[in-house]
């Protein structure tokens, strides 16, 4: 097999490699603005796979390649059923005599863990049911453009136990600031990631079940949909249990006065989060949106140099 790199968890990069990928996508996004062109993947072809729905990342991904000189293929479930007409390995295998690298959004984890083991191309978890790394990154960018660091910082997740409360908490084992989730006794995160994390000493995980308490001076808050896709069933159920921990202005007034609000998108307004944060000043969430674009650009770009 050809030597590469993949991107499934936030903890395939290093500490160094986070804060390379920072200031690599901050570079980009300044690039991008004077129309500079960046071409690390000339030439190449690269699959996205998608067996959600998408809007930021199939957006984001397909300008993004186009950015840095390649062309993408959209492929659906319909095109590639994992699993079921033919087998991941042989799927992986066929993809990488064809494509420069793979992304795929999808709901089991374990399949994007399978497609990467067989692949020899880069493989970047897109979405999964257990985590969203590339959000991530884009997440710590936006951190780092608003407050100028990126440790030393508190940031109080609020909502619903999810793959995005997953990967900050892996991000927590790179980085080293405080991280508090606010949620509701059982829609937990995964509880094993968050000791694990603990025991490595980096940063400091905590649960708050008081959503005042969980968010008291935080510099950032962050929240998401109380069911995430594929949960829909279980929506009522969440909206009783997580509605104390709604983003609203006067939860955020507990916070750092200067503290910015973060939603991955997309957003149920009036539940999760109100219109007067989402449209406030407070408010980071499109500036957010729009780095999942260069964050991807610099986590590709990376992934080239360093096979």
């Amino acid at each position: 097999m050809r030597p590469h790199r993949d991107f499934i968890a936030v903890t395939d990069f290093n500490r160094d490699e986070i804060i390379e990928t920072i200031a690599l996508a901050c570079e980009l996004k300044e690039r991008r603005s004077r129309n500079e062109q960046v071409r690390p993947l000339a030439g190449q072809t690269w699959g996205l796979i998608f067996h959600k729905p998408s809007l930021r990342t199939r957006i984001s991904f397909e300008v993004g390649i186009s950015d840095l000189g390649g062309n993408a293929i959209y492929i659906t479930e319909k095109e590639i059923e994992l699993g079921k007409r033919e087998t991941i390995s042989d799927a992986a295998q066929v993809l990488s005599r064809y494509l420069g690298g793979i992304m795929i959004r999808t709901f089991s984890h374990a399949d994007v863990l399978e497609l990467a083991k067989f692949a020899d191309i880069p493989v970047i978890n897109g979405l999964t049911d257990y985590s969203h790394p590339c959000q991530i990154m884009a997440d710590i960018q936006t951190v780092y453009e608003k407050l100028g660091r990126h440790d030393d910082f508190k940031l109080t997740y609020v909502g619903d136990g999810n793959n995005i409360t997953n990967s900050l908490v892996e991000l927590a084992q790179r980085l080293n600031f405080e991280l508090v989730v606010g949620t509701a006794d059982d829609t937990l995160p995964d509880m094993k990631l968050i000791e694990a994390t603990n025991k490595l000493g980096n940063s400091v995980v905590k649960i708050e079940h008081d959503p005042v308490k969980a968010v008291a001076g935080a510099h950032v808050i962050y929240t998401d949909v109380w069911a995430s896709m594929g949960q829909k069933d279980q929506a009522d159920d969440k909206a009783r249990k997580l509605r104390p921990f709604q983003v609203n202005e006067q939860l955020v007034s507990h916070a750092d006065k200067n503290c910015i609000v973060l939603h991955c998108l997309p957003a149920e307004r009036g539940k999760e989060i109100t219109d007067g944060v989402m449209d406030g000043p407070h408010s980071v969430v499109f500036d957010q949106a729009e780095n999942r674009l260069h964050a991807q650009k610099a986590v590709m770009t990376i992934l080239m140099e360093k096979k």
